[in-house]
C-alpha cells in the first residue's frame, strides 16, 4: 500500500501497452512481438503502469520502448483489459502499434522477446486475457482470412 493510500482502496491500477507487430522479413506475413518477464515467468504484450499524471498512450509507447527497445507507430485502439492483480483491480489500455526502429536488448524486466505469427502468439501467451488482443489486432489490420492470420481461428 502506498503512503497515504487508504486500506481497501478499490481504485484500479492504471496501465497501458501495445500489441506490437511487424511484417516478417521472410515472407511478409504479420508477426506479433511477445515479451517474457522473468519476475512472473510469463509471456505477454509489452505494457506497464502509468506514472503520475501520465497519459495512457504516452505510457504505452514508453513501456514498449523500455521493454523491447523498439520505437513504434501507433494504430487503432484495442480493447481494454480489466482484471485483478495482487488483490487490486487493474485496467490496461492497449493500442495496435507497428514496430519501426530499434533493437531488443535483454533487461531487468524483460529477458526475452519473440516475433510470432498470430496463431503462435495466441498459443504462447500465458494469460487467457491477452489472447483476444491478438484477435483484435488481426481485425484492426483487416487480416481475417488472409495469410497473415493463417490458423488464427480456433488456435489457442
Amino acid at each position: 500500500m502506498a503512503y497515504g493510500e487508504p486500506a481497501g482502496d478499490e481504485r484500479p491500477v492504471l496501465a497501458a501497452g501495445c500489441v506490437l507487430w511487424r511484417r516478417s522479413p521472410y515472407d511478409g506475413d504479420v508477426e506479433i512481438a511477445l515479451v517474457h518477464r522473468p519476475k512472473y515467468d510469463d509471456w505477454s504484450h509489452p505494457k506497464g503502469k502509468l506514472k503520475r499524471d501520465e497519459e495512457p498512450l504516452r505510457a504505452a509507447l514508453r513501456e514498449v520502448r523500455e521493454e523491447t527497445g523498439l520505437d513504434c507507430e501507433v494504430g487503432a485502439p484495442l480493447p481494454t483489459s480489466h482484471y485483478v492483480a495482487n488483490g487490486r483491480p487493474k485496467q490496461v489500455r492497449y493500442w495496435a502499434a507497428r514496430a519501426t526502429d530499434g533493437s531488443f536488448v535483454p533487461n531487468r524486466e524483460v529477458d526475452r522477446m519473440v516475433w510470432l505469427p498470430p496463431s503462435a502468439a495466441r498459443r504462447r501467451l500465458t494469460h487467457e486475457r491477452d489472447r483476444p488482443l491478438v484477435d483484435a489486432l488481426v481485425a484492426a489490420l483487416g487480416l481475417s482470412g488472409t495469410r497473415g492470420a493463417r490458423g488464427l481461428r480456433g488456435a489457442g
